[in-house]
């Protein structure tokens, strides 16, 4: 079993499950996902809600940050910041990637591009992930 696959089974019955987040690739380096944008994620307008892309993107920064965890430590974050540059629609799909950009001792930063089916930039998210030693 892949990493991927394994966090996909250890989002069960949690909220990236709930939203319908598929993990395609996870390395030390990097976490995509994909996720159907329902009807139920959006706003009025029926465009992705901004608070669902923001889950979706804390959630890859998280995921990379635990695949890089030191034995018996965990994650929290501390820092996120959201630019909102596209839209996507319901009934598309989005894919967000993370990379990591910082992997320190105490704090591990992540930049998630969450873009649309067709390529184009929905979102950049910025994240710091605490590092919790035991």
């Amino acid at each position: 079993m892949n990493l991927a696959e394994t966090i996909q089974q250890r989002i069960a019955g949690m909220l990236p499950e709930l939203l319908g987040m598929q993990f395609t690739e996870v390395t030390t380096e990097r976490a995509v996902a994909t996720l159907l944008v329902r009807p139920d994620l959006c706003t009025s307008g029926g465009i992705l809600h901004g608070g669902t892309i923001m889950a979706f993107a804390d959630t890859l920064g998280a995921v990379g940050t635990v695949v890089n965890l030191p034995e018996g430590a965990r994650t929290v974050t501390i820092e996120s910041k959201t630019n909102f540059v596209g839209s996507a629609p319901a009934g598309t799909t989005v894919t967000g990637e993370a990379t990591a950009v910082h992997k320190g001792h105490t704090t591990m930063v992540w930049q998630t591009h969450v873009r649309s089916g067709a390529g184009k930039l929905v979102a950049l998210v910025t994240q710091t992930q605490m590092v919790i030693r035991p």
